[in-house]
């Protein structure tokens, strides 16, 4: 993993980020680790502060798009995340998630929304995450 960022503005970010009932910086954390994990993964945190605070994350020999997921934080009271993929790199067999016409970098989108810790919903997460890292290899 390599991270294309100042690693003290993630280190940061995530430090000044009071954790709510709803557990939304955990499940940040979360992802961003389970991101991290994976080989040949670039991530690049990108902030606009009180609007959104991105995760990207990107495989190494991707050619043709720019990353694979985006995990925004969303700037709100209670923060919330979206978690948002190209729409032709992942399914999503339970439709949990968005269609978003033009949602990401101006391609269609498949984005779904976190608004507080659920295992079962992080974790089909994951999977999608799975599918977008083995498409984006």
């Amino acid at each position: 993993m390599q991270i294309e960022t100042d690693i003290a503005a993630l280190s940061n970010f995530i430090q000044s980020w009071q954790d709510t009932t709803e557990q939304n910086r955990e499940v940040f954390i979360r992802l961003k680790s389970y991101l991290a994990q994976k080989d040949g993964v670039n991530l690049q945190f990108i902030e606009r502060a009180g609007i959104t605070y991105s995760l990207r994350a990107s495989h190494a020999a991707q050619k043709d798009r720019e990353l694979f997921v985006m995990v925004d934080v969303i700037e709100d009271t209670p923060r919330w995340l979206s978690v948002c993929f190209y729409n032709q790199m992942v399914t999503d067999p339970e439709e949990m998630g968005d269609f978003v016409p033009s949602g990401l970098l101006g391609e269609d989108a498949l984005c779904f929304d976190i608004q507080e810790w659920d295992e079962k919903f992080i974790s089909y997460l994951e999977n999608r995450v799975d599918e977008a890292y083995k498409s984006a290899s």
